[in-house]
């Protein structure tokens, strides 16, 4: 891959950047991109029709530097969707293998590019640059509204996203701008000309990029980011930036497949539950005699209803939860309810039985509560993963 030469497009969004701009071009062009071999780099603005003319100071770049580059948007849609139209205009006409998400004002220290750029020849599909982690850091000059929000807030968007997955570990700062993602396989998985789908066309679409380019598979890293201060023009942060995040890292954790997968299967395993404790209470009401073992009878009656409770899951999940997985084959069918009626035996009646037995046995005649105990402490989870990993397992693409 070192000898292999690769396109890697620097996309800065811009508005009002006419102090800045010129300065980041002059210092990638003569400074930063010459030293690097085996990267073809080229530097793409798109600008929100600034008033203050920063377009013209590209335009005059573009005349000085070569591979530089000015694509003008008709409407100012936020920095979400100017990114998204950076990334199709990179693909379609400059042919790029990577794309730089990059600040216009030098808060992201040029050096990082070389860095970035060789982890993508390891084998990286999206490298970020964290504050976050060993040698990086938030800027010196920010007071401590700004510095609490961004430590805080990060650590909020990341719990609320990823928490307890491994992602969570991962990431270590969700809400940075600097990042190199591959073309193939993830930026042109996106609906780069459809910006509906986006939750915030603002700073929160930082989150969902990181989100969903994370959930098609990307080998992460992440390297030092010593951000920098802004030394000319105005901050684009603004007011409801944090309430905008907050709300972004929501719906992304709420809409996500696994969220809403799991919020059926609990809805299904809750009707299982009731059927199970409704069940269970009726047969002991039946099978109950002056001489009965109440360890014994308490086992029996929850057995029971545990198997009228197989049915019902074993049916609602297959038609709701698991509806993408869905068994439809006669013979699948019959095999897979033999096999889900068996795990369920195993984690949904032998093992919640006997230690309901046992704890009654220790206890005394609480039912109930060992049947709580029993079926949230150890049925749930053990059936979500026999559920996923063997019943429903997720067909793979062709």
């Amino acid at each position: 891959m070192k000898n292999t030469i690769q396109t890697a497009v620097v996309v800065i969004p811009t508005y009002n950047e006419a102090k800045n701009i010129g300065r980041t071009i002059e210092y990638l062009a003569t400074k930063t991109f010459p030293p690097i071999k085996n990267w073809q780099l080229k530097i793409l603005v798109v600008d929100g029709n600034s008033p203050d003319g920063t377009s013209q100071v590209v335009k005059v770049a573009a005349k000085k530097y070569k591979d530089v580059y000015l694509l003008t948007e008709t409407s100012k849609d936020g920095i979400g969707a100017a990114y998204f139209k950076g990334f199709k205009y990179a693909i379609d006409k400059l042919g790029a293998d990577f794309i730089f998400e990059f600040d216009s004002d030098l808060q992201h220290p040029p050096e990082t590019i070389p860095v970035m750029l060789s982890e993508a020849e390891k084998g990286y599909d999206y490298i970020i640059g964290s504050r976050k982690i060993k040698g990086g850091s938030n800027p010196k000059g920010w007071g401590f509204k700004r510095v609490f929000f961004s430590e805080v807030g990060g650590f909020t968007a990341r719990f609320i996203m990823f928490f307890p997955f491994k992602n969570f570990w991962r990431v270590t700062d969700p809400t940075t701008g600097l990042k190199l993602t591959r073309v193939k396989g993830f930026v042109d998985q996106f609906p780069l000309t459809d910006f509906k789908h986006l939750y915030s066309r603002s700073f929160g679409y930082k989150l969902q990029l990181l989100f969903e380019t994370l959930k098609l598979g990307a080998k992460y890293k992440e390297i030092p980011l010593i951000f920098q201060i802004r030394t000319q023009g105005e901050s684009k942060i603004e007011p409801q930036t944090a309430k905008e995040i907050l709300l972004v890292a929501l719906k992304l954790r709420w809409y996500d497949e696994f969220t809403q997968k799991f919020l059926k299967f609990g809805i299904v395993g809750g009707v299982g539950f009731v059927i199970n404790i409704v069940g269970a209470k009726i047969f002991k009401n039946l099978l109950i005699t002056p001489t009965s073992n109440l360890s014994i009878l308490n086992g029996v009656a929850n057995a029971i209803g545990s198997e009228i409770a197989i049915l019902s899951n074993f049916v609602f999940n297959n038609i709701w939860t698991f509806s993408k997985e869905k068994i439809t084959n006669l013979s699948q069918l019959i095999s897979k309810f033999f096999a889900f009626n068996l795990s369920s035996i195993i984690t949904g009646i032998v093992i919640p039985s006997v230690v309901i037995g046992i704890l009654t046995s220790i206890f005394g005649d609480h039912l109930f509560i060992f049947q709580v105990i029993a079926i949230f402490g150890l049925t749930v989870p053990l059936n979500w993963i026999v559920y996923n990993r063997l019943i429903w397992k997720k067909k793979s693409n062709p």
